[in-house]
């Protein structure tokens, strides 16, 4: 009995081979249209990755045109970005025709009227309306100023950070109104102008200062001679970053009317337009109403 031995030639280890120019071009379209859904979405990278279940990584070299995405991936990234998985692979087809989602953060001192044109403006949009600092108390189990007293302002911002991370995290509409001084942290500052369309909400240092006094606060003159220089010198110096903001509104020259009918606009615009101005507005404000009537 004859018996051949045959020897197993060694299988061929598949080699990933790089796209051609024109699958390049395809990762391209894909990462962009995957891009401008997302933030017409108003939603993070951390956000969209935990959804899809796609690391946080791949996910940026998918927006960068470098991820070479499978079918069923995509499938799972479009779901986590709501839209048809056709419109993340046809570059003719647009991700954001959708209406975008209304997602407002408004920035400023206090007195600027981030509370009353945050609701107004939520019962517009049909958004809900959440106070940011109100979040952070609910986590904390305290008020602001025990968080001061007990722990100081560097574990305020870390709470304040986590907070806002958890917010950016939720989906849908939303209108937030954000403490004063959450542009002086760079990174939850840069936070808040990727998650959101941020509006920086202007007013006279005299127009912010009446109206905290007039809610029955009366802590910013406790005990100070000089509040008023603090608060104006506080302004100066926080100006260069709410500037950064996409949309800058006077208060005090804007009625609460008039302001959330711009914001609104822009809301339907979508994010963009960095550093624009809303020009004066026709219809008066208080003040302008109130020197009337004493006139």
């Amino acid at each position: 009995m004859n018996v051949h031995y045959t020897t197993a030639m060694p299988r061929a280890r598949a080699t990933p081979s790089r796209p051609g120019p024109p699958g390049r071009r395809i990762l391209a379209r894909v990462g962009t249209a995957v891009r401008a859904a997302r933030r017409h979405r108003g939603l993070t990278r951390r956000a969209v990755a935990a959804r899809s279940g796609l690391s946080e990584r791949f996910l940026a070299q998918i927006e960068a045109g470098t991820g070479n995405v499978s079918l069923l991936r995509l499938v799972d990234l479009a779901a986590a970005l709501e839209v048809p998985v056709g419109s993340l692979l046809d570059p003719l087809e647009d991700a954001t025709a959708a209406q975008p989602v209304p997602r407002i953060a408004l920035v400023g001192l206090r007195g600027a009227g981030k509370s009353t044109i945050g609701r107004r403006l939520a019962r517009a949009l049909h958004a809900p309306f959440v106070e940011l600092d109100a979040r952070i108390e609910r986590v904390a189990g305290m008020t602001i100023g025990q968080i001061f007293d007990l722990n100081g302002e560097r574990h305020f911002r870390r709470i304040e950070r986590e907070a806002l991370q958890a917010l950016a995290a939720e989906p849908g509409p939303l209108v937030v109104a954000t403490g004063g001084g959450i542009v002086t942290e760079p990174e939850t500052w840069a936070l808040l102008r990727t998650a959101f369309t941020t509006v920086w909400l202007s007013a006279a240092p005299e127009d912010h200062w009446t109206r905290v006094v007039a809610q029955g606060d009366r802590r910013p003159m406790a005990g100070k001679s000089d509040a008023m220089s603090e608060l104006k010198g506080l302004l100066e110096a926080r100006r260069p970053l709410y500037g950064q903001a996409d949309l800058t509104i006077d208060t005090s020259r804007h009625a609460v009317g008039e302001a959330v009918r711009r914001i609104a606009r822009l809301a339907d615009r979508g994010p963009g337009g960095r550093g624009r101005t809303a020009p004066r507005s026709r219809e008066p404000s208080a003040r302008a109403r109130r020197r009337r009537a004493r006139a």
